[in-house]
């Protein structure tokens, strides 16, 4: 990008936005001559995706910042007039929350000011919430649309925007990209009013415990033996840590409700965008809960359990059976746990519907799917993102006689249980993992005890995922002529394992390796994904992020049902490791 068109560009930035910290830092960069940072955040705009934006915190049309934002709220705005249904009272609405990252607060009440100048009524959270409960209150409040601020688990330089419709659930088509257009034609003024005139004319309107004691109910309405929580939850002491985020305001309410036991991590407990503990806020890493498992050792804790910053992800560690220490248990593995535990529990009870349905995306352990079936419930397929896992929600309800969602999730610590939310839902996953693990306590054994037994019965699965990053100006590029390649040229087989069926998603045809045959993939909107099914009910996915410059390699191994355990994790980790090499050399040689 040339220095005349830099300058352009970031004299046209500094004309719109209404920070003065976002606008001073490309005057300081101009000033300075900076031609290469300012490139970067002025090369592109920053992408309004067709689940909203997310990116590096900073002054630019490439960074998030006060006037990015509106302006991506002016595009909604337009769209909502035009499409949205008229809630309660008979007007259109939206609700907007935020978390704890750096400048959340003030890009939620933009966005709000920019909505109700558009004549639309905007219920706003006064501090920070889970993403949970924005989408139950979208429902709740009847509203058109929705939007919550939160960079999810990302690093602390970076935030984001989050957009819903009517339902609850992230925007589908054709809503996302009738949106997306709008935004894209974004241009001049946007329309926008000052607080003070919005909460006079009844446009701006606070909302609190009300959604939160709501809320809170509906969460504590999804125990499914309240009975054994009530009798003996206080026999079970559970670790918990928010990781700086929003958890701590729903977690800690509802466990305790309940009457069990929880010790917050101190140090993590209160909100804070710098997230000075950890190196990321992900409890998909073992590391961000440290501090979480150092707490359970000294406390002697039953369960461990730690929330991304907007508490729509979680992730548990339980102690080993001989009590030496705990052990990490995976997005998979806790899927796997929840639906053994929940499948059960209703057909024990005589509360499981007559066409019970189970949801996971096509990268999510096949090992879920052998649960399911095991208790007579229909798994079904979708896309990643669990605006695909309520689609299928929807699709449910609107048949007669449907299947009835109970349960879906995803591999990256990602459950919803119930509709009351259309999103992930870590509240409630904590109050239905803390159960699942006292049931088992109950009944004389541990939650690892229950997985070996299921490993035992249905074999035992083991999953890697390989990610690698392609950032900067070339990255889309790069990662779209990795696709290409292996479209063009698909391997005969990785990890010493025959590939069997390669899925393409965005073609939606599967082929036949040795046949050459092609079947059509049904129920699964076109995406940018590949699936190599290998021998020994074994597979690779391959997909780049929708949220960030990386590309995803999924690979799982299964082992023999019927096998033995220990001989069966040596053979099954062999083959994962080998498979991985291969993968990481694929990268290598295409990147």
């Amino acid at each position: 990008m040339e220095e005349k068109a830099i300058r352009e560009a970031a004299e046209r930035y500094i004309a719109q936005e209404s920070n003065p910290q976002f606008r001073g830092e490309v005057e300081k960069l101009l000033a300075d001559g900076s031609w290469e940072e300012l490139s970067d955040r002025f090369y592109t705009d920053l992408e309004f995706g067709t689940g909203g934006l997310r990116g590096v915190i900073g002054g630019g049309f490439n960074r998030m910042n006060s006037f990015v934002v509106r302006r991506a709220t002016q595009g909604l705005a337009r769209y909502v007039v035009e499409h949205g249904e008229p809630g309660k009272e008979g007007v259109r609405s939206a609700v907007i929350a935020h978390d704890s990252r750096h400048y959340s607060d003030e890009f939620a009440l933009q966005a709000a000011l920019v909505l109700c100048a558009h004549g639309i009524r905007t219920y706003l959270f006064p501090s920070l919430r889970p993403t949970p409960e924005l989408s139950f209150a979208v429902r709740t409040l009847g509203a058109a649309t929705g939007i919550v601020v939160t960079a999810s688990h990302n690093p602390p330089q970076y935030n984001g925007y989050k957009v819903y419709w009517n339902d609850g659930s992230q925007v589908v088509p054709p809503h996302d990209k009738g949106i997306t257009a709008e935004v894209l034609a974004v241009s001049g003024k946007i329309l926008s009013m000052s607080k003070e005139d919005a909460l006079a004319k009844g446009l701006l309107v606070y909302v609190d415990r009300e959604i939160d004691d709501a809320f809170a109910a509906a969460v504590r309405g999804a125990s499914l033996r309240p009975e054994l929580v009530k009798e003996r939850g206080g026999d079970l002491t559970i670790v918990y840590t928010p990781l700086h985020g929003t958890g701590a305001v729903m977690v800690e309410r509802v466990l305790g409700d309940l009457g069990i036991t929880v010790k917050t991590v101190p140090e993590q407990r209160e909100p804070d965008g710098d997230f000075p503990t950890v190196e990321y806020p992900n409890p998909e890493e073992g590391s961000a809960l440290q501090m979480a498992l150092d707490l359970g050792r000294r406390e002697k804790a039953d369960l461990v359990m730690g929330t991304d910053p907007d508490a729509d992800r979680i992730g548990i560690a339980v102690p080993e059976r001989d009590g030496s220490d705990f052990r990490l248990i995976t997005g998979n593995q806790l899927g796997v746990l929840l639906a053994d535990y929940m499948f059960s529990t209703r057909r024990e009870l005589g509360t499981m519907p007559q066409r019970p349905a189970f949801v996971k995306t096509i990268v999510t352990t096949e090992l879920q799917r052998l649960v399911a079936e095991k208790y007579d419930v229909a798994c079904h397929d979708t896309l990643t993102g669990f605006k695909w896992i309520a689609q299928k929600i929807r699709e449910f309800e609107a048949e007669k006689d449907g299947p009835v969602y109970v349960l879906g999730g995803e591999e990256s610590y990602g459950y919803l249980i119930g509709t009351y939310v259309r999103d992930k839902d870590a509240v409630t996953a904590a109050v239905l993992t803390a159960e699942m693990a006292l049931y088992h306590v109950s009944q004389g054994k541990s939650v690892l005890d229950r997985l070996n037994e299921i490993y035992r019965e249905l074999g035992y699965f083991q999953e890697e995922t390989i990610s690698h990053y392609f950032p900067g100006q070339e990255g889309q590029s790069t990662m779209a002529k990795l696709m290409d390649s292996l479209r063009r040229d698909p391997p005969g087989s990785l990890g010493g394992s025959k590939v069997v069926e390669i899925r393409d998603y965005q073609s939606q045809t599967a082929r036949n390796r040795e046949t050459g045959e092609e079947r059509k993939i049904k129920g699964i909107p076109p995406s940018n994904v590949l699936q190599f099914v290998l021998e020994s009910n074994s597979m690779v996915s391959c997909r780049p992020s929708g949220t960030e410059p990386k590309i995803k390699f999924y690979a799982s191994v299964a082992g023999k049902p019927g096998a033995e355990i220990a001989e069966s994790k040596k053979e099954v980790g062999s083959r994962i490791n080998r498979l991985a090499d291969e993968i990481r050399e694929i990268i290598e040689r295409m990147g």
